[in-house]
């Protein structure tokens, strides 16, 4: 192996061992992962810090100075901290900051985040569905073929006229969706609509980004090629008689804590939704327009098209079927328990698939239906609510931010609603525990928090900082970078094979059953969640406030879960900011 992802897998296992015991939280907490050498630096102490010390560990000398910006009390667990600075420190080295007999290790690089962001894109190859991954590609996460996908069926809810129930369809490749083995639409849609919407962004950066996966050397980046992988499987998701698209294809109940290729429950396509069919609209037709000049996929972009029309007709004649798993399972046999991804508003979904619509086609029916559905207030986008995908592509086309040479009405509202809201993230970083923008009420604690406050939020400042220059927001993102990788109250680095402190124990079927210590490298895990919905299952928390409400045990879906939405959002946040480095 000599490529530089190839030596990255082969030494993940190693720098797993080397974590802190469990049980054990440092004292001192910063990015475990690397900082780039003009960016803001902090740490935060645990309690009162004495003298503070930073030297060089090549040369054993005093490196800088670390001062003191302000003592910081927990607002739930009244602990007291002290936040200091050494943001002077710009070469590039490791480091270590001392403070009483505490010390934590650190280091200054160009490409600081690089390996990670590798690491985190590497991880949707090793969790891909349908095929073999490969000891050259994967290391010692090979593994065999699971779900092949070629005889699904068709559950009695997803009947039509075309495909009765029973029918045998053929829905191979895609992603395993998250500790589980099923593939979903919702979460697939919004997964790749949120990487292609930071590549469009940061296209130098992603094309230059080879991670060694089977398509790596073509034409194409690593980044779309892993994408597509599971756009190929979107694809078999939509009846072609009708244009609507099936929810998800799942296994009745979910599988046991085996591998893929010792699992044989039938798998089938259920019930149509009109959340699942507008979000494969509206990444269809951002397909179409990124693969437009694919010479790896000539077919790809007017496919995709095609698919995004004809699911937008079926939306447009069923636009209130939304998924109900407990319904559907009383009127339909095998009853299903998986996940539900359900939603039963469907407004964010015609904004952002009436918004890629109309930059793919430019017809203005669609603009017409993207203003009646404008969001009024602008949030972080997740997979319930992604309506900020398509803010997101209206701020970055001009087509759609400028008209007769001025910022249309439409473009400076959007973006007044943007930098107001992160106006308001910013403003809380003064007072903050951890000196980040996010993690300052109770309500950035939950399931997912860390991609669907986090990262989402740390997006959403990039694009603040892509549309005004102003350095605070960069700043606030590369802050809730650091709040992932260590600058936190447990101390975690929450991206698993990362960090002095990361994850051992994900609740993830594929790192549980391969026999191999060391979990998948570069996911990233659900994070604290006060919530604690699986305590009842044998789960224990060490804490209930809401950032420390995190465990790393493997029953602890609540909090200790992987999942593609999240890896993918938090893809997008690294490749962004690495992007930034110039």
């Amino acid at each position: 192996m000599t490529t530089f992802t190839q030596r990255l897998l082969a030494g993940l296992a190693t720098m797993a061992c080397l974590c802190c015991p469990e049980g054990t939280q440092a004292q001192i907490r910063l990015n475990q992962v690397g900082m780039y050498p003009n960016q803001e630096k902090t740490a935060v102490i645990e309690g009162s810090a004495g003298s503070v010390t930073i030297t060089s560990d090549a040369t054993g000398r005093k490196a800088a100075k670390a001062r003191v910006l302000r003592k910081a009390v927990s607002p739930w667990s009244k602990k007291q901290r002290t936040v200091v600075d050494f943001s002077s420190l710009t070469q590039p080295g490791t480091y270590t900051i001392r403070s009483g007999k505490e010390s934590a290790q650190f280091t200054i690089a160009d490409q600081a985040l690089r390996p990670l962001t590798a690491a985190v894109l590497k991880a949707f190859y090793l969790t891909r569905s349908g095929m073999p991954t490969e000891t050259r590609y994967a290391g010692a996460y090979a593994r065999p073929t699971g779900h092949p996908d070629t005889r699904v069926l068709i559950h009695p809810s997803a009947a039509s006229l075309g495909r009765p129930a029973g029918s045998v369809i053929s829905s191979p490749w895609g992603w395993y969706d998250a500790g589980d083995y099923n593939k979903y639409i919702v979460n697939s849609a919004f997964s790749v609509g949120i990487v292609l919407c930071s590549y469009e962004q940061n296209k130098h950066y992603f094309d230059a980004l080879s991670v060694n996966i089977p398509e790596s050397g073509n034409g194409t980046a690593d980044v779309l090629d892993e994408m597509y992988y599971n756009l190929r499987w979107m694809l078999t998701m939509q009846d072609p008689y009708d244009g609507g698209v099936y929810h998800k294809l799942t296994t009745p109940n979910f599988e046991g804590f085996v591998m893929p290729a010792d699992c044989h429950q039938q798998r089938y396509v259920v019930q149509k939704s009109t959340c699942a069919t507008l979000d494969f609209a509206a990444v269809m037709a951002q397909t179409a327009r990124i693969f437009k000049d694919s010479k790896d996929y000539p077919e790809l972009s007017e496919r995709a098209a095609r698919a995004a029309m004809a699911a937008w007709g079926w939306a447009e004649r069923n636009p209130r079927v939304f998924y109900m798993q407990e319904q559907m399972s009383r009127q339909h046999k095998p009853a299903v328990s998986t996940g539900t991804y359900g939603d039963m508003n469907a407004n964010d979904e015609w904004y952002w698939a009436a918004t890629e619509l109309y930059l793919l086609t430019g017809d203005e029916q669609f603009a017409t239906v993207a203003a009646s559905h404008q969001p009024k207030r602008f949030s972080a986008p997740t997979w319930g609510n992604v309506a900020s995908l398509g803010v997101y592509e209206v701020l970055s086309n001009e087509k759609l931010m400028k008209k007769d040479g001025a910022t249309s009405q439409q473009g400076a509202t959007l973006s007044s609603l943007l930098i107001s809201y992160c106006d308001s993230l910013v403003a809380t970083t003064a007072a903050s525990s951890f000196q980040t923008p996010c993690g300052n009420s109770p309500r950035d604690f939950g399931w997912g928090c860390l991609a669907e406050a986090f990262c989402t939020n740390g997006l959403s400042l990039l694009y603040a900082y892509r549309l005004t220059g102003e350095q605070k927001y960069l700043t606030a993102a590369q802050q809730n970078a650091d709040y992932i990788l260590g600058r936190n109250a447990t101390g975690y680095c929450y991206v698993t094979g990362f960090g002095t402190r990361s994850p051992q124990h994900p609740h993830h079927r594929l790192s549980e059953a391969d026999g191999i210590a060391a979990p998948y490298p570069g996911l990233l895990v659900g994070g604290p969640n006060p919530g604690q919905q699986d305590k009842g299952d044998n789960v224990h928390y060490p804490s209930q406030q809401p950032d420390e409400s995190y465990t790393d045990e493997m029953p602890s879906y609540a909090s200790n879960e992987i999942a593609i939405n999240w890896n993918a959002s938090l893809l997008a946040l690294l490749g962004w900011l690495e992007a930034e480095q110039k």
